[in-house]
């Protein structure tokens, strides 16, 4: 691990920031939008922005690292984003803040790709699970560390849109001025949806279902605190704990994926989320009751996702696993864009509630096909599985494949103790 922080501290202390100025923007903005009187179908389409913005750049940034490089790319969308954030309070419009939000996905979803390419760069395949665990770490701690800081100013004023601004502006001072090479660029071409969904069923459905899950409690948890008459600071706390949550179960879901049949783990921790969500629906008049089923509800979607991209892992040959990862987060980002969409739909329909009665009603699916596919096709032996790496949904191409690296190679690794050890 310190082999791992000498070697990319200047990266993961950017990416810190940069974390922490889109933690704080996905909050504010859902509680500025209930101050400027947007009504809650506005917000989910400034929400579902993000996602449309997120999905292009994921698609559009490879070719535009390799047209003018990593360094220009990282610096002239990280200034982008640094702009649109101070323009967001001086142009209180719903259709402003949707291109905004809309720039500010795809120029976040680059500046993804950039980032984790210089950190696959900068790892061994010794220190890749490593690097990537640590990259995941980074990133829950902005997030959690950004709903503290909305608590020191005025919604309603500048200075929260400033913080993030100022932030994003210096998150690429150390990554420009540390002396890591530029990394070398490649992508690969995707597998074909129709050929991933035969081949992971519950993989693609789930990855797209959980798209869904995910963009809601990024892009509609503070429009629903704000809806449901919650302080500033009790919707602060709340998203902090949906993170917490995810960090905290994020390396036990994945301890028990490498010793048990992935498929009914799937099922329980989506079956738990969905249950959570349904006594949130019930119990959301006390708060108490609303940061435990928080913390369940972001603690068993979160590892969900990485869950999902092993277990689609499990079934595909390595040469495989970069191509798919294209199509699993082309699946994911569609889910993603109509997530705000369908819960501000809901919530508009009646009340807001409807935020949790959607998640309920996406987790529980995803519980009720993983139980279906189970009756469908026999499961993969765990010792032929690859490892769990874990991911979060922020992120780009880059890390899913190396997620899918890492995979591949502990499962080749096992193999060959296994050839080389006579008694096994």
């Amino acid at each position: 691990m310190f082999q791992v922080l000498a070697s990319s501290w200047a990266l993961l202390l950017g990416m810190l920031f940069l974390m922490v100025g889109n933690g704080i923007q996905g909050t504010l903005l859902g509680i500025r939008g209930g101050i400027e009187g947007f009504s809650t179908f506005e917000m989910s389409i400034v929400m579902s922005a993000y996602f449309v913005g997120f999905l292009g750049g994921s698609r559009l940034a490879p070719g535009l690292i390799r047209r003018v490089g990593h360094v220009r790319v990282f610096a002239a969308l990280a200034s982008l984003i640094s702009a649109i954030l101070i323009l967001y309070p001086t142009l209180a419009d719903p259709i402003a803040w949707t291109i905004g939000r809309v720039l500010i996905g795809f120029c976040f979803s680059a500046v993804y790709v950039t980032a984790e390419s210089w950190l696959n760069n900068a790892a061994t395949n010794e220190t890749r699970g490593k690097a990537l665990s640590l990259y995941m770490i980074t990133q829950m701690a902005g997030i959690v560390s950004a709903q503290g800081l909305i608590l020191i100013a005025d919604p309603a004023g500048f200075v929260l849109f400033i913080i993030p601004s100022v932030l994003v502006s210096i998150s690429f001072a150390p990554i420009l001025l540390s002396v890591s090479p530029t990394p070398a660029f490649e992508t690969t071409k995707p597998m074909s949806l129709r050929r991933l969904i035969r081949t992971s069923p519950t993989g693609a459905a789930g990855m797209f279902l959980m798209g869904g899950v995910f963009s809601a409690l990024f892009g509609m948890a503070s429009v629903y605190g704000t809806s449901a008459g919650l302080s500033v600071a009790q919707i602060s706390g709340f998203i902090a704990t949906i993170y917490i949550g995810g960090l905290f179960l994020q390396y036990p879901i994945g301890w028990l994926s490498d010793r048990m049949d992935r498929r009914t783990l799937i099922l329980a921790a989506a079956a738990i989320g969905g249950v959570a969500a349904g006594v949130a629906l019930v119990l959301g008049g006390s708060f108490a009751a609303l940061l435990v089923t928080a913390f369940v509800i972001g603690g068993m979607s979160n590892p969900l996702y990485a869950l999902l991209i092993a277990y689609t892992n499990d079934y595909l040959d390595r040469d495989d696993m970069a191509a798919a990862s294209g199509g699993l987060l082309f699946i994911n980002g569609v889910g993603a864009i109509l997530g705000p969409l369908v819960t501000g739909w809901m919530m508009g329909l009646i009340g807001p509630q409807g935020f949790f009665l959607f998640i309920a009603i996406l987790m529980l699916s995803l519980a009720a096909f993983t139980a279906y596919r189970m009756t469908q096709r026999a499961p993969v032996p765990v010792d032929e599985t690859g490892s769990y790496a874990p991911v979060l949904p922020t992120a780009s191409p880059v890390a899913v494949e190396v997620a899918g690296e890492v995979a591949a190679e502990a499962r080749e690794d096992e193999a060959g103790e296994g050839r080389s050890d006579p008694a096994r």
